[in-house]
């Protein structure tokens, strides 16, 4: 078959508060947002269906101009999340919902041939079974797990356990989650024992990510990198980053490869706020230094 399109991300496009040392930053997000940027930096054919307010419409001109298309649809409010960071590494934070965009239908997804869906919700309520099972009905799914677990409580977010996971989890070829979601899904704090119960409920390739790097399941063997970043600065879109670009490595290379490349180009994100600007040489470059410190 012929494709238009590599990968089709699906998610709110984020406008979020950023909150450190006092200071406020309106910032854009989202797997919409960090995720297709990094895939196209990459090389990759990439479009994004989205929901936002029409007010937040001109934000998408980001992604346009990376060549992205775009896909949006007006919503009463845009999603977005408010992060209080209460370190300096970024790890400890407080996470607010500030709006919801609604839930997404099965007629928002555009008549394209995609090679693979990367379903990225900020939180849960965006996507549900219904509609998980009409995207995997036209192709291999990516899912990030957030979108279920991930549950607006009064004024904040809450993990809770997907009750539909024994249903949902066998339509996923690719799996996210970080270590903290993954306990909820599994009851396993141990991040080994987590992504295997999660590929034995039927997700094909598990990634899960924490504060030191990413752990990948895949094909009944374990495979790990971590995160080096030399500062902290970018902390945020840290997931959204290191998966979309596990996702795309996994055209061209097995997993192992995938998994070492995802962590050197999160690592580079990390150093510098909003989505990564680099390019594949980049990335390898920091991959042969690496090398050589034997860091992986």
């Amino acid at each position: 078959m012929s494709y238009e399109v590599d990968i089709l991300f699906i998610g709110h496009f984020a406008v979020d508060k950023l909150v450190y040392k006092g200071k406020e930053e309106i910032s854009s997000g989202g797997s919409v947002y960090y995720g297709a940027i990094a895939a196209r930096r990459l090389g990759l054919r990439v479009a994004v269906v989205t929901r936002l307010h029409p007010d937040d419409f001109p934000r998408l001109e980001e992604l346009k101009a990376e060549g992205i298309l775009v896909y949006a649809h007006p919503a009463p409010q845009s999603s977005g999340i408010e992060n209080v960071y209460y370190t300096e590494d970024m790890e400890r934070r407080m996470c607010r919902p500030l709006g919801f965009a609604g839930p997404f239908s099965p007629d928002e997804l555009p008549d394209l041939k995609v090679r693979i869906y990367l379903i990225g919700p900020i939180m849960a309520g965006e996507v549900d079974m219904p509609f998980l099972e009409a995207v995997a009905e036209r192709g291999p799914v990516a899912l990030d797990v957030q979108g279920f677990v991930r549950v607006r409580e009064g004024d904040g977010l809450v993990f809770r356990d997907w009750p539909e996971k024994r249903r949902g989890l066998p339509l996923v070829r690719f799996l996210k989650a970080d270590a903290a979601e993954a306990e909820v899904l599994t009851g396993f704090k141990d991040v080994r024992r987590a992504a295997r119960q999660l590929a034995e409920w039927g997700a094909s390739e598990v990634v899960l990510t924490h504060s030191g790097g990413v752990l990948v399941y895949a094909e009944g063997s374990y495979y790990e990198a971590p995160f080096k970043p030399r500062s902290m600065k970018g902390r945020t879109g840290r997931g959204d980053t290191c998966f979309a670009t596990y996702v795309a490595k996994r055209f061209s290379s097995p997993p192992q490869e995938a998994t070492r490349f995802a962590a050197a180009l999160t690592s580079l994100k990390l150093e510098k706020p909003g989505p990564f600007r680099g390019t594949p040489g980049d990335v390898e470059e920091l991959l042969k230094a690496w090398e050589q410190e034997r860091i992986v």
